[in-house]
């Protein structure tokens, strides 16, 4: 199962997160980073994981400087002391944290990011391109059964449009 993959954009090529895969806790809490993932954090330059809660789901959020750029992006769109930005920086940079990889490629989970995550004995690494999540499995499993749905759902809504702008685009020829 391939777990990253290039892709070039322009003459640049970048390195992605993609799969996804188990690992079980060790009795210290660390957890083995995906080989994979671990060469694509390597090729971001970044010492450590950065981490913070998902905004949206009982995940984590984790990733090196492709992440950073992105929060760094999100918060450019406030000005400097709105409320808004002042959420935003708040909830995904306040909560996060920056675990040291060991030497065997494993971070330690605190207690704070595995509480958040449901997380007990095993971890589900999610790879999302510039980043990747952290999940609980079966949290995970059942994210994907909906995540699987809504694009299902998603794709019919898009084909029904595609199908109605072409009938239409037909009829004013006519």
């Amino acid at each position: 199962m391939a777990s990253f993959r290039r892709v070039a954009v322009g003459a640049t090529t970048l390195e992605r997160f993609v799969s996804h895969f188990t690992n079980r806790l060790d009795a210290k809490g660390r957890v083995s980073i995906p080989a994979p993932f671990r060469a694509v954090l390597a090729q971001d330059g970044f010492e450590g994981l950065y981490v913070h809660p998902a905004l949206e789901a009982p995940a984590l959020d984790c990733g090196g400087h492709a992440l950073l750029r992105e929060i760094d992006g999100l918060l450019e769109h406030f000005s400097p002391y709105s409320p808004e930005r002042d959420m935003f920086s708040t909830a995904l940079l306040g909560t996060s944290e920056i675990l040291k990889v060991d030497s065997e490629g494993r971070v330690s989970l605190t207690e704070t990011i595995k509480t958040y995550a449901c997380i007990a004995s095993d971890v589900t690494f999610v790879g999302q391109g510039h980043k990747f999540r952290i999940w609980e499995p079966e949290r995970f499993r059942a994210h994907l059964e909906e995540a699987r749905n809504q694009v299902r759902d998603m794709r019919k809504e898009l084909g029904a449009r595609h199908a109605a702008a072409a009938s239409r685009a037909h009829g004013a020829r006519e």
